[in-house]
């Protein structure tokens, strides 16, 4: 997995809607429907679930940088084709669905899918990021974000709540009542603005280029407590601090004695690079 690329397309043969390009581990994932903002239509929806889905079975994979082509990052969604989504239309599965396991709907999938990866996400956001967009941006481990951007819970500008998992990620980074703020008025926020509720990580003047630099040094530890580190903080919001320092103690317990912990025991000793073996 030191170099590949892909890219999905509708069925229909139309435009590319996610790239991919994957270098030492670093998956370099860009929503690519620029002349629309990147905006959602089944298409897009259907290949930000793909994607992610494809990249949590590869063992090599290390770290994952989120982004989109253009002026933005993802203006969320189309609504001129929703109507067509919301009874199954054109590319992919009636979005309002249950698809089984423990989604409501497809829709939460194409968010849901960057918070089940084994490895860190890292979201570069830019431009516009309103409604789902920002949902899917919320579903990453990171979000660095551009002083001028542009984020929004904007789902109540069309009548609607946030319906891609933003109930959950959304509570869990910020405030209950700036939560409700922004849900209730769907006011835009700057991406300085942004950091200080709790919505972004940090402030980036070019968060691609950032947001890769991060995910190649993460790409350079050992990918076991990399997995165990995310594994343990994800489970942390739901277990009872009882559970949650068992669980650590789990983890350690794995890590500690493991091939990956000793070659990066020895790497420290001998000043060297560490030679990594993929996760089972």
């Amino acid at each position: 997995m030191s170099d590949e690329r892909s890219e999905h397309r509708s069925s229909a043969g139309g435009p590319r809607r996610v790239a991919v390009a994957v270098d030492n581990g670093v998956a370099d994932v860009r929503l690519n429907r620029a002349d629309k903002l990147n905006a959602l239509d089944a298409a897009m929806f259907q290949a930000l679930a793909e994607t992610g889905s494809g990249l949590a079975s590869e063992p090599s994979l290390r770290a994952v940088v989120l982004s989109g082509e253009g002026r933005g990052f993802c203006a969320g969604l189309d609504v001129g084709s929703f109507g067509a989504m919301a009874k199954g239309g054109g590319t992919g599965p009636n979005l309002l669905e249950r698809p089984g396991g423990r989604f409501a709907t497809h829709a939460q999938l194409a968010a849901h899918v960057w918070s089940e990866l084994p490895v860190p996400v890292i979201a570069a956001l830019h431009g516009v990021i309103f409604g789902g967009g920002l949902q899917i941006a919320l579903a990453a481990d990171i979000r660095l974000v551009t002083p001028d951007a542009r984020l929004s819970v904007m789902e109540i500008k069309w009548g609607l709540i946030p319906d891609m998992t933003g109930s959950q990620t959304l509570r869990r980074l910020v405030r209950l009542d700036v939560a409700k703020e922004l849900t209730f008025t769907g006011r835009i926020v700057s991406g300085i603005e942004a950091v200080e509720l709790g919505l972004a990580t940090r402030v980036s003047d070019d968060p691609h280029a950032e947001a890769l630099e991060l995910a190649r040094g993460i790409a350079g530890r050992s990918p076991d407590a990399i997995r165990a580190g995310k594994r343990l903080l994800d489970e942390s919001a739901f277990v009872d601090l009882e559970t949650g320092l068992r669980r650590e103690a789990e983890l350690q317990a794995k890590l500690i004695g493991s091939a990956n912990q000793i070659e990066t025991v020895k790497a420290n000793l001998e000043q060297r690079t560490p030679n990594f073996r993929d996760p089972e």
